[in-house]
């Protein structure tokens, strides 16, 4: 039987292959996967294909390379030059991957892809008043950065290890509004639940340089108060669950937050 012919990889395909990478665990770089073999099927591809670039893309994560993770060593000039565009200029790349990975499902832009259940692609509403009220562009980046924060985090908050998605933000470390090219950066963002995150968000919790719990003054004034104090306390000078790859939070990003943000 004759082989079937290869499928090249377009700028297109490799840009969905990065969005993805971004979104799934190292260990499900794996042809029997459900989402890359649904992905796979979407582009044309076999899924064995989208697996071996995941991994060749591995081999390009400095985060990975600094914990002795090779990934394989098949990635080409083409994966170099554009792992380096897209990490490079994530608030342009991760909007466009993103609509490049929507598009393959669906032409419905009310909806969003979903990966968080990670058994397959989910259609799904977006949530919340900024994202309803968001342009199209916007929400698409907004739902990148979402999806890779929580998923590189394994879908639980950093601090309490809470694991209810609707439940989890992916809290920015720099202000959204007033650092628009660190919007997407997955090293700019941490996996926290709802009150965890309002409590970032507000200075009353931080990281020091080991990554570990810091409560403020104002925070402890508060106490004693059970409900908040089981919510905090047991986490003070307790070092964050990291992620496995790529969304390890940049410490530049944590000092800002430390010195600019929180409430000492």
């Amino acid at each position: 039987m004759a082989k079937a012919p290869a499928v090249k990889w377009t700028r297109e395909h490799l840009l969905i292959a990065l969005n993805l990478y971004c979104k799934l665990p190292f260990g499900s770089f794996d042809s029997d996967n459900a989402v890359v073999k649904e992905v796979a099927a979407k582009m044309g591809r076999t899924s064995n294909s989208l697996a071996m670039k995941l991994s060749n893309l591995a081999s390009l994560d400095p985060v990975q390379r600094a914990r002795g993770i090779k990934g394989l060593e098949g990635a080409s000039k083409q994966d170099r030059l554009m792992w380096s565009e897209f990490q490079g200029n994530l608030s342009i790349f991760g909007v466009e991957s993103e609509q490049l990975l929507h598009d393959l499902f669906t032409k419905d832009e009310t909806k969003e892809i979903d990966f968080l259940q990670r058994d397959k692609a989910r259609l799904v509403a977006p949530t919340g008043p900024t994202e309803t009220q968001a342009t199209i562009k916007v929400r698409r980046g907004q739902q990148f950065f979402r999806q890779a924060v929580l998923n590189a985090y394994d879908i639980r908050c950093c601090i309490s290890g809470i694991n209810v998605p609707r439940l989890l933000v992916a809290s920015h470390i720099k202000p959204w509004g007033k650092f628009p090219n660190d919007r997407l950066n997955p090293r700019n963002g941490l996996c926290l639940s709802t009150l965890h995150d309002a409590a970032f968000d507000a200075g009353l919790i931080t990281l020091d340089d080991k990554l570990s719990v810091v409560l403020s003054k104002r925070l402890c004034s508060f106490f004693p108060q059970p409900a908040l104090e089981q919510n905090f306390v047991p986490f003070e000078g307790k070092p964050i669950r990291l992620p496995e790859k790529l969304a390890e939070p940049d410490v530049d990003f944590i000092r800002f937050h430390r010195e600019e943000i929180f409430q000492s």
